[in-house]
């Protein structure tokens, strides 16, 4: 019966790969909401508009604690020697000159911050922001106080020992010449926060807790029936966990849209921004997921601009990084959002908003290169090639206010783009 069941979703994998139809079925409004759900979702919108004026939205909130540090590797021929070195925090210079076949990378973005494990065990993790791909260098500690400790001056190092680590020792390090900081972030931009809140309302989930494994089907007929009957069969749905089986199994998805419709026909804002939003975000787990199917999942950007919600400051407050946040803040997913904005029908405010973001020196460096990647992965989407290279040019400017060894690797990285 198990590889019954798995030949089906292979089944179901192969044929999702030869399908070109739309994604959701769309209504006369072009939207994959009904007129009927939008009006009613256009009042709760208006309300809590008026809500967002009462909400905590003069809250301060704090950037992901950042300090620019060097990264130093070291052979396997004197990484043990190397490592004894370090953990008597000898300095930089004498470290150098001790071991001159180090090599160094000077001048990278380090963060730290909390993490959770899947057993709910928090650890602190040290990770090299890297400009230019998805491996930065990072090392991870389940001492808590390390979130206290000043780093001037010292060394982080992750060593492994060719006893317990074969086949060969290996050491990698960060040195930091100055502590670690986090400044608040500016008002404009945590009241952008606090909206997102407000709208998302960080009270409620779109699943329940105590998930089962399964499926709950919509039925064909289900715009028909009593509102009664659409919020017991949205419970049943808040219930299930779906994971999709491949990048071609539409089920994550399908099961979020359900979720969405029901919420919306009954009212539910609570849920349904939440689901909108993951389906916006592609937030769904999966057993494997290639970028060759990333295209035909939509943003469906437009659904929330007709709701008259304030779509750039929805957006940019689920993009900033904090340490701060509220329970359940919702974090957008930086390439999607991006190619969300390329479909918006407020494009010149839009690119001028997240270029000025890149360029406020009064913004942490870890936040203006979010937006950075945002605007650069927006116009990446954008199908007007003339607009595509003056915002080129824009982005070219705006990276020019970044940290001066910032902004020279994001140049030489523009022009072999």
């Amino acid at each position: 019966m198990k590889r019954l069941t798995t030949l089906t979703y292979l089944l179901v994998c192969a044929m999702g790969a030869l399908s070109q139809s739309p994604e959701f079925r769309t209504h006369s409004n072009g939207l994959i909401y009904s007129e009927r759900a939008m009006t009613k979702l256009s009042h709760v919108v208006d309300s809590l508009n008026l809500k967002y004026k009462t909400c905590n939205v003069n809250a301060t909130f704090y950037p992901i604690s950042q300090t620019i540090g060097h990264i130093v590797t070291v052979d396997k021929a004197n990484a043990k020697a190397a490592a004894r070195d370090m953990a008597n925090q000898i300095s930089l210079q004498d470290f150098m000159k001790k071991h001159p076949k180090a090599q160094i990378e000077k001048n990278v973005l380090v963060i730290r911050s909390k993490q959770e494990d899947y057993q709910k065990n928090t650890y602190i993790e040290f990770e090299h922001f890297n400009l230019t791909s998805d491996n930065g260098f990072i090392v991870s500690s389940e001492d808590i106080s390390l979130c206290q400790r000043d780093f001037s001056n010292t060394w982080l190092f992750q060593y492994n020992d060719a006893k317990t680590h074969s086949p060969e020792s290996s050491l990698s390090a960060f040195y930091f010449p100055t502590n670690f900081s986090s400044v608040a972030i500016p008002e404009k931009y945590s009241k952008m926060i606090g909206y997102a809140d407000c709208l998302i309302d960080t009270t409620t989930t779109k699943l329940k807790d105590n998930l089962n494994a399964g499926w709950v089907d919509l039925p064909e007929n289900w715009d028909a029936l009593p509102d009664a009957e659409k919020a017991k069969l949205l419970d049943e749905m808040r219930g299930i966990r779906v994971v999709g089986y491949c990048s071609q199994d539409q089920r994550p998805r399908d099961h979020a849209v359900n979720i969405a419709l029901l919420s919306a026909e009954t009212y539910n804002w609570k849920v349904f921004l939440k689901a909108h939003l993951d389906i916006m975000n592609d937030r769904f787990e999966r057993m494997a997921d290639g970028s060759y199917a990333w295209a035909k999942r939509n943003t469906y950007i437009r659904e929330l601009e007709d709701l008259n919600i304030q779509v750039a400051d929805l957006i940019f407050g689920i993009c900033f990084r904090m340490e701060n946040p509220a329970k359940n803040h919702y974090y957008g997913s930086i390439g999607r959002l991006g190619r969300a904005l390329a479909e918006t029908k407020n494009a010149d405010d839009i690119e001028a908003a997240m270029l000025s973001i890149v360029s406020d020196v009064e913004l942490d460096t870890y936040n203006r290169l979010l937006f950075y990647f945002l605007f650069k992965t927006y116009n990446y989407h954008v199908k007007d090639e003339s607009l595509k290279k003056s915002n080129q040019k824009k982005l070219a400017t705006a990276v020019n206010t970044l940290p001066a060894f910032i902004a020279e690797k994001l140049s030489i990285e523009q022009k072999k783009n």
